[in-house]
């Protein structure tokens, strides 16, 4: 299992520095510079380009940005926040983004999982045509109209919650963020898990449990969830990395000062801030190489299978 997890470990390392790699050269061989050059003399965009190294061959500005980068710094902006270092203002817009998908995990995962397990063991029956009926408008309703909907009802008709995202109300006002960022996790996870714990409930070793007497939440527990457990925790997966990198649209309608509203100003801001674009997508695959490397560890977990196969390759 070790050397599993050791493998696993230098191909996420692997994936990452090409990806890195790839990135830095896309955006520097893309068109124009970043800063406004509209208002600099030609005189000021070559010194500009200078102090930037811009100027430099391409490999050794990658060069130069990996030993920074190696000792966790991302560089100024170049026209974001008037080119304030960017490691503090990522950091303060992670923390917001994570704490709130932190929360839409939770929520998301275990609503989703009640949802499926209940209709899964009431096939056929009302509740069963509930959860169905409610993961299929999960997934269909698009999440900014649900995001409109709750911010309408609970903070305008209702006035129970804030209108925006206060974080000196952190807890209070992370509420409906999360269960908006979480309506499509609690479908995904909720239409999985019923599908997976039905295909199991009618599996021969499933009946010859039964046969032998066990019932009820040991059966579960033991036969029926731990193996529909595989493809369910590879769907929650990707969903984990979407909503602890933050979303867009619920950061903008929520006023959520979080990584997905500084990947937006840094694109659309007065003169495209190539260094916050650069480190924001180094940050957005590092999340999701880590978690799909938790997720190959915990398949060696959850599968003894694939235990057996690592002890083999020995």
């Amino acid at each position: 299992m070790a050397k599993y997890i050791t493998k696993r470990i230098l191909m996420s390392l692997l994936t990452l520095f090409l990806i890195t790699f790839v990135l830095f050269v896309l955006i520097r061989i893309m068109p124009g510079d970043p800063f406004p050059v509209e208002r600099m003399s030609a005189e000021m965009i070559l010194q500009k380009r200078a102090e930037l190294g811009l100027d430099k061959p391409i490999l050794i500005q990658f060069s130069d940005y990996m030993s920074m980068l190696m000792q966790g710094n991302f560089g100024n902006g170049t026209s974001l926040y008037n080119g304030a270092p960017i490691k503090p203002i990522l950091i303060k817009c992670m923390e917001n983004s994570f704490k709130i998908g932190v929360i839409s995990i939770l929520f998301g995962t275990t609503a989703g999982l009640f949802l499926g397990i209940t209709a899964a063991l009431n096939r056929g029956k009302f509740l069963d045509g509930l959860c169905t009926v409610f993961s299929i408008l999960g997934v269909c309703i698009p999440s900014y109209v649900f995001m409109i909907f709750l911010q309408y009802f609970f903070s305008y008709k209702i006035p129970f919650f804030p209108y925006f995202f206060d974080p000196s109300r952190f807890l209070f006002s992370s509420i409906m963020p999360s269960i908006s960022l979480s309506l499509f996790t609690v479908s995904t996870v909720a239409r999985f898990t019923r599908n997976e714990m039905v295909e199991v409930m009618n599996s021969d070793y499933v009946k010859l449990a039964e046969s032998k007497g066990l019932y009820g939440f040991e059966l579960i527990r033991k036969h029926i969830l731990r193996n529909a457990l595989i493809p369910i925790v590879t769907v929650i997966a990707p969903l984990v990395v979407d909503l602890m990198t933050g979303a867009m649209v619920m950061e903008k309608i929520y006023g959520v000062n979080g990584i997905g509203k500084l990947m937006v100003d840094a694109i659309a801001g007065e003169g495209i801030d190539y260094n916050y674009v650069l480190a924001l997508g180094i940050v957005f695959s590092a999340l999701y190489i880590g978690i799909m490397l938790i997720l190959d560890i915990l398949y060696g977990i959850i599968d003894p299978r694939i235990r057996i196969a690592a002890k083999e390759t020995k």
